[in-house]
């Protein structure tokens, strides 16, 4: 039987990490291992400087390992302590897509994806275009789309590997799941926010600041612009080797075509 280990970065409590355990229970032996509290934005980040606590617990009818670390920690903790070897990571689902290379290194749910990948584990990671919990469990359309999406794509996985030259698949959806919606093969923009700092005073009168950032205007063929101009689904492959120089290897196009297939296949359903 294959092994499974599904996290999030949204935390124990999230509805995402829930909702991803339901739809892949029955794909094998699945394990969850979570951060106990939301660990947004924390990159690959790993805890070198205190303790890891591990506690388990039952949420919602499954066994939950939560840990005091980050969403990098669970995968170092599950494959070298709590699980053993694992066939497939799944990350997510997140609230928030996880659109452009300025927040795909930044991202949590991506950071534990790339840890797997570091293993040589397959991973994928799930995100929504959503602002809150509500968002993500209010629509039974969209609920219904994210099932038939990652059940297909861990199944996919699981069958025939990851496609040659890619290490981590990233999947976003958008808010709103409407009825010719498709999924599409597209590389990652590079930046989805202009950056800002606004600058504040605290009651004792020192500085303080809070960085956020506005949308840029997307360009075509990219996950970003999938995602908040057409309202379809951006399935991004993603690769670790960030070096100029060196052997690269070709990507696998046609597995990844074929996974597209798949998916479009199983979606066509909902356009009836």
């Amino acid at each position: 039987m294959v092994k499974i280990l599904v996290t999030n970065d949204d935390g124990i409590y999230s509805p995402g990490l829930r909702m991803l355990y339901e739809y892949v229970k029955d794909l094998g032996e699945v394990y969850v291992v979570a951060p106990e509290t939301p660990k947004s934005a924390s990159g690959l980040g790993i805890t070198l400087h205190k303790p890891l606590r591990v506690s388990v617990m039952d949420l919602c009818g499954f066994k939950v390992y939560a840990t005091s670390g980050t969403p990098s920690d669970t995968i170092y903790l599950a494959a070298l302590e709590i699980t053993g070897n694992v066939d497939l990571v799944l990350s997510g689902i997140n609230i928030g897509d996880n659109t452009s290379m300025q927040v795909i290194l930044s991202s949590g749910t991506l950071g534990a994806a790339f840890q797997a990948a570091l293993l040589g584990i397959p991973a994928i990671a799930y995100s929504v275009d959503v602002e809150s919990s509500d968002e993500l469990e209010g629509s039974e359309e969209l609920e219904s789309m994210l099932r038939a999406v990652v059940r297909e794509s861990a199944m996919f996985v699981l069958k025939h590997g990851m496609p040659r030259g890619v290490e981590v698949i990233s999947i976003n959806f958008p808010r709103i799941m409407g009825r010719g919606i498709r999924v599409k093969l597209v590389r990652a923009s590079k930046l989805k926010f202009s950056e800002k700092i606004d600058v504040r005073t605290d009651p004792r009168g020192g500085k303080y600041y809070w960085l956020f950032g506005s949308l840029l205007e997307p360009e075509e063929n990219t996950d970003t612009y999938v995602i908040h101009q057409e309202g379809n689904i951006a399935l991004t492959p993603l690769t670790l080797d960030m070096n100029a120089i060196g052997p690269r290897q070709e990507v696998d196009v046609d597995s990844l075509n074929r996974l597209v297939n798949v998916l479009n296949t199983v979606l066509l359903r909902f356009r009836s």
